[in-house]
């Protein structure tokens, strides 16, 4: 206490002091760029690792980055979404994960916690989904390999829970919101960021268009339908998907859909949002 005490007034006599201009506009109101759901984890602070100033992120936190969907809960997370997107005109969404998540680690042995942590359990259930799925499809993985893809799917899963929100279907249909999925690496620092067509976790950078600026990605999140999962419908209609090689800059084992399946689902959910 005493060292948040002294970083109180170190606050108001270094920072505050020269940035007065940006907080007395700030008192007026807020107009944040982003929307940004993580985890409530100590280790990772939104600002620091994107170098946004005050004011331009809208933050939801909470153990494991999980938005349960529409209807599920009373809880604040679906009202935050609905207050960003409708009253702060918000455009853009991430959901970031994290490395060595520790509700992802509650996750994957979930019934041991119903005794001993009961709202962690049931607060978890929300992300049954990345659970059942890790656990079907991914079962020849162990350990911290299999931790990392419980991370990449539930990022997935969230997003795919975000978009039973009413605000956000409507706003998905006009165009008018972009939806994002990161992992922020404790250990060494570097965001990935996942791309549909690729079907891995690649560096964001790499989804720049040379002609765009910093500002917007090339492609607009357009689901979150891994190939592990429309594999099960479209498995009787196209040829099986091949294992997708990963480089050094791409996460994940994930599978590479086929061009039709691409289309499919790609460019018929844009249509159906």
């Amino acid at each position: 206490m005493k060292k948040l005490i002294k970083g109180l007034r170190e606050f108001k006599a270094s920072y505050f002091s020269t940035h007065q201009e940006l907080f007395e506009q700030l008192s007026h109101g807020q107009k944040p760029r982003v929307l940004f759901i993580t985890c409530s984890d100590s280790r990772v602070d939104p600002n620091l690792i994107t170098q946004a100033q005050i004011g331009e992120l809208f933050v939801i936190r909470n153990a494991g980055n999980i938005i349960p969907p529409f209807g599920a809960t009373n809880g604040g997370e679906g009202a935050t979404i609905e207050y960003a997107v409708q009253a702060l005109d918000i455009q853009q969404i991430i959901i970031c994960g994290h490395s060595h998540c520790g509700a992802m680690k509650g996750l994957m042995k979930l019934n041991r916690l119903r005794e001993e942590m009961p709202l962690v359990h049931d607060w978890l259930k929300y992300a049954e989904a990345t659970r059942r799925l890790v656990l079907d499809h991914y079962g020849h993985y162990q350990g911290e390999e299999l931790l990392e893809i419980m991370i990449a799917e539930n990022v997935l899963t969230q997003i795919e829970n975000l978009r039973t929100y009413p605000v956000i279907h409507s706003k998905l249909y006009q165009g008018q919101l972009s939806i994002y999925a990161w992992i922020y690496h404790i250990e060494t620092g570097e965001v990935l960021a996942y791309d549909p067509h690729r079907h891995a976790y690649v560096l964001p950078q790499s989804q720049l268009s040379e002609l765009e600026t910093d500002e917007k990605l090339l492609n607009q999140f357009p689901t979150c339908d891994v190939a592990i999962r429309s594999e099960q419908t479209q498995q009787s209609e196209i040829e099986p998907p091949q294992e997708l090689t990963i480089s050094a800059h791409e996460r994940f084992p994930m599978t590479r859909l086929s061009p039709e399946q691409i289309e499919r689902i790609y460019r018929g959910s844009n249509q159906a949002n």
